[in-house]
């Protein structure tokens, strides 16, 4: 059974501290995927959701030092339960703060993934990138290698989203090819495919590479056809079908349209 399938037999409960941007927007792909999204952020009670949760996610978009407090809350207990944790360090590397909050949760939480533009992640790693052109200044190798340099670091899946989509545990490798440029018109949908992968995640029986590979690429079919059915109408129209899409796509037709391929290293 594929882990799109049992995300939607399973509708498990994705519990998100996201940012203000984007929150709306996440639960409402959650829900038509299939999971269940539940965004709680209240330092009062974010251990006892990150308990009962099928996956936590972390988001840091618009931070605050109470954010940031529940989400060391909510990891530390996602942790102890066993439930799998993923961390979107956004805008990790653009300011001091973000740089060391991310630092902070990296050095007080144990990661099931890292989901990031090339640049955030190479923040991660401790590696010098170009700021502008998250794909600027190296080649498809020198992403890989980052991400496996960033993997073997955290000891955790790490997935670079870009062009092509780089998804590693620091042994194994898939490549994720299918999506749409139009994606970085729609503010969220990377934020947004964070939680994705955190309902994959949620149900991967301990396969985590393998579920967030399918993730990422079950992500960009949905892309895909949306912008297909969308073509001339602009972004919001687009992401109104995404949306659809991410409801509409079944396990057959992503397997027909998927690109993911596991890589020689």
């Amino acid at each position: 059974m594929s882990f799109l399938s049992k995300v939607r037999l399973a509708n498990p409960l994705v519990h998100n501290i996201t940012n203000i941007v984007v929150a709306n927007f996440t639960a409402n792909g959650l829900l038509a995927l299939g999971a269940s999204p539940f965004m709680a952020d209240a330092l009062e009670e974010v251990a006892d959701v990150a308990a009962m949760s099928g996956a936590v996610v972390l988001n840091i978009g618009t931070l605050n030092e109470a954010a940031i407090a529940s989400m060391v809350k909510a990891g530390q207990a996602a942790n102890r339960h066993g439930v799998p944790l993923v961390l979107d360090p956004v805008g990790a590397g653009a300011t001091p703060y973000r740089t060391d909050v991310t630092a902070k949760l990296l050095g007080e939480l144990q990661l099931t993934a890292l989901r990031g533009n090339v640049a955030e992640v190479a923040n991660v790693a401790g590696e010098r990138w170009a700021s502008k052109g998250v794909d600027a200044g190296a080649g498809e190798g020198d992403v890989i290698a980052l991400a496996n340099k960033a993997a073997r670091k955290l000891n955790c899946v790490v997935i670079i989203t870009g062009k092509e989509d780089i998804i590693t545990d620091g042994t194994r490798t898939y490549i994720a090819s299918n999506g749409h440029s139009i994606l970085t018109q729609v503010t969220g949908t990377g934020c947004l495919l964070s939680a994705v992968v955190g309902a994959f995640l949620a149900v991967s029986g301990g396969n985590a590479l393998e579920a967030a590979a399918e993730a990422l690429s079950f992500y960009g079919v949905a892309a895909e056809i949306a912008a297909e059915a969308a073509e001339g109408q602009g972004p919001g129209s687009f992401q109104m079908e995404f949306l659809n899409q991410l409801s509409l796509v079944t396990p057959d037709i992503y397997s027909s349209r998927s690109r993911l391929q596991l890589i020689e290293q």
